[in-house]
């Protein structure tokens, strides 16, 4: 028996839609990292880009539990000393809330160059428009 390699050429991307509106953050993440890594294709190979592009609309509407609003904080530092800055969930589900997925996501790929390349292929938008329409994405069971 022979060892199925996967070939660049064998790979076909899909483009698929998700509506956002009262779905679970954590188990919407993780059904989006499946789809962009490519783990629901026969020939899934883990050290190359097999999966598909995903379109999320509504993310302002993704459920959380209530007591994440205020306990779940987001994290960044500028580099200077004193430049640590602290983002509620609520607050960013308010400013950006595309940026609540879009982490949710990335936590949940590989932190390298196929993991970068991965999220790229992640559209969020906070509404229920996109400019994806010519790609015709398919509706993604949940």
């Amino acid at each position: 028996m022979k060892t199925y390699v996967t070939k660049p050429a064998d790979i076909r991307a899909e483009w698929w839609i998700v509506d956002a509106t009262n779905q679970n953050l954590g188990r919407l993440a993780s059904r989006i990292a499946q789809i962009l890594r490519g783990k629901h294709k026969p020939y899934f190979d883990p050290s190359q880009d097999c999966g598909d592009y995903v379109i999320v609309i509504n993310a302002a509407k993704v459920a959380v539990h209530p007591r994440h609003l205020e306990q779940k904080v987001y994290y960044r530092h500028s580099g200077y000393p004193g430049g640590l800055r602290e983002i509620p969930l609520r607050r960013m589900l308010q400013t950006h809330p595309e940026r609540v997925i879009q982490k949710a996501v990335w936590g949940m790929l590989p932190k390298n160059r196929l993991g970068r390349r991965l999220l790229k292929k992640l559209k969020v938008y906070p509404g229920p428009e996109h400019p994806h329409q010519a790609q015709q994405p398919k509706p993604l069971p949940l």
